[in-house]
């Protein structure tokens, strides 16, 4: 068992990363609507980049253990055009594609858009742990 642990230990931080970053995302996002009044637009605006910025530092030291200072901007752009692509074209595509596929298996309209969205983070969790790894926080050997 420890020995299965140590193979996956990298893939094990990166979901207890992605998981404290969604609970920051949507615990942000709450205190800022309904308790200090916040538009919900400008909360989630808030909320997402705070949440953003967490999960860089938090996967470049605690995931990838990437202790390079002279490339955290290269390492920040990386970050920001591998997370956007899969957020913004890679789930974009799997939504706009499978959910008129699942709507004709007979789900409503609103059942078929969680289910594309659940499959197109998925995806998109694949992508950016395959790509931070690989390129974002790539360790020089």
């Amino acid at each position: 068992m420890q020995e299965l642990l140590k193979k996956h230990e990298t893939k094990l931080r990166f979901g207890i990363i992605g998981g404290i970053n969604t609970a920051l995302d949507f615990g942000l996002l709450f205190v800022f609507s309904s308790l200090f009044g916040i538009p919900r637009g400008f909360a989630n605006m808030l909320s997402t980049s705070i949440s953003f910025i967490f999960s860089f530092f938090a996967n470049k030291r605690y995931t990838f253990k990437s202790s390079s200072k002279e490339n955290v901007v290269r390492e920040m752009v990386l970050f920001t055009v591998v997370t956007l692509f899969g957020l913004w074209v890679i789930q974009g595509l799997i939504i706009h594609f499978l959910t008129p596929v699942i709507i004709n298996l007979g789900t409503t309209e609103e059942l078929a858009l969680l289910a594309s969205k659940l499959i197109a983070t998925v995806a998109s969790l694949i992508w950016n742990y395959l790509l931070y790894s690989r390129v974002v926080f790539k360790h020089k050997n």
